[in-house]
């Protein structure tokens, strides 16, 4: 009797997560479709917004954008990158054996690819169509050198591009070709929402993929030691969709982990955490709920050396005005994980602004932030030890990449910036703005 009610809640639990994320998808479709419509995309070509000028944040402001702390380098618009549709999404970088610095900029109809130089400045190398059709999600991640990209696109499976390649592109961008220039081209699987990186172990996890394969949308496991040949030892399906997930080798308070793979899972209304070593026999460790749940998206590790704690950011709080989220500011929610099979959730940040929040990266302390219309935010949560309500956490520096909400103090809706990479060695930032384009910036604090 007991299973049989565990189990009904448990699919009543999954039936209305996925109502949550296709109602969530509609309203981003509807949102973009707007912005189509008013012919938003097509405001920001070239030199329209003086491309690649370096712009110091002087009295709150660079350029046209408000800002603290933050520097504008240079920048370049989704057009200006070879995008026919002018739309972004997720990025993210890499770094050569001898330090040449590279992103790969999500838009919707494929990649491109951009090189920041030591000032600062990017310079559009090239790009990679999409595998099959445009589409508003895409995601990408690295992998020794290697990119692998999925997409929300019909049959996109995963490309597998040797980033290499750019090290050689003088001159003109280079267009790289869907059938000659991958490594592979993997189909696996089709759609996919997000791709999750274990560089360490060379491991890709395809999250997002069809509900209803034998997946169910969960940690569909990829060993990319041969990146000509990735092959899937195994899939997490026993808490269903994953939207989004971060992968270590556990090396924090929890003794009888030490040394295994574990992944935190942000499940659609829970922190679900699973231990990997066995891909063929993957374990649940726990499912942790939380107040304030509207759909749980993303989230990172505080510390990757102690692993005490992590962060975790809600995409539909601010808008269904769950909540503290009610007064629309961004919210992150604070997980204590000393005890991976009993996370507590102890505190929240909230944003002086209104704002829906999307993707975070911790890096020294420093959680950067990318929340939609206020853009980028920097925020020190070295004090969550000491108090982990995030009493003592505190912006330390932003730039907003969407200015046209300013006087407004914020609104909450899907424009803005999409993403951000702050993993570079020179210590640039590139942020993806869905409307506009890539920025390459500097924290000066």
């Amino acid at each position: 009797m007991k299973i049989s009610t565990l189990f009904t809640v448990g699919l009543a639990a999954s039936v209305h997560a996925q109502v949550e994320m296709d109602r969530l998808m509609r309203l981003k479709t509807d949102h973009w479709n707007s912005m189509r419509a008013q012919g938003v995309f097509n405001r920001y070509d070239n030199a329209r917004l003086g491309a690649a000028a370096p712009a110091p944040c002087v009295n709150g402001k660079s350029g046209p954008y408000s800002c603290d702390k933050v520097d504008m380098l240079s920048f370049l618009s989704h057009s200006q990158m070879g995008s026919s549709t002018k739309e972004g999404n997720d990025i993210w970088g890499w770094t050569s054996p001898d330090g040449r610095e590279f992103g790969a900029v999500g838009q919707t109809d494929g990649t491109a690819f951009v090189e920041i130089d030591k000032s600062g400045t990017l310079r559009y190398v090239g790009r990679l169509p999409t595998q099959t059709v445009s589409s508003p999600w895409r995601d990408m991640k690295v992998v020794n050198g290697y990119v692998y990209i999925g997409s929300e696109a019909r049959d996109h499976g995963l490309q597998v591009f040797d980033m290499r390649k750019l090290l050689s592109v003088k001159g003109a961008p280079k267009t790289f070709s869907i059938q000659n220039d991958l490594t592979a081209w993997y189909r696996g699987f089709g759609s996919s929402h997000n791709i999750v990186a274990h560089e360490e172990k060379n491991m890709i996890y395809a999250v997002g993929t069809s509900r209803s394969s034998s997946c169910k949308g969960g940690l569909f496991m990829l060993d990319v030691s041969v990146p000509a040949n990735p092959t899937s030892p195994g899939c997490v399906s026993s808490d269903g969709y994953v939207h989004d997930a971060q992968c270590v080798v556990y090396n924090g308070p929890d003794t009888q982990y030490l040394g295994k793979e574990i992944c935190f899972n942000y499940n659609e209304d829970t922190l679900t955490i699973v231990d990997v070593t066995n891909k063929q026999s993957p374990r649940q460790i726990s499912r942790t709920p939380y107040a304030g749940s509207a759909y749980t998206h993303q989230g990172w590790l505080t510390s990757s050396t102690d692993m005490t704690f992590l962060l975790l950011d809600d995409e539909l709080d601010e808008q269904d005005g769950t909540g503290i989220a009610a007064n629309g500011r961004t919210t992150t929610y604070i997980f204590n994980i000393t005890t991976l099979a009993a996370p507590r959730h102890t505190g929240i940040y909230q944003s002086p602004l209104k704002s829906i929040d999307h993707n975070q990266y911790v890096k020294n302390g420093l959680s950067y932030q990318s929340n939609y219309n206020s853009g980028l935010r920097i925020v020190d949560v070295r004090s969550v030890e000491a108090d982990p309500t995030g009493a003592g956490f505190r912006q330390v520096g932003f730039f907003d990449v969407h200015p046209e909400d300013d006087a407004q103090g914020g609104v909450v809706e899907f424009s803005g910036s999409w993403s951000v990479y702050p993993y570079f060695p020179s210590g640039v930032l590139l942020v993806n703005s869905i409307e506009r384009g890539v920025f390459a910036l500097r924290y000066t604090g």
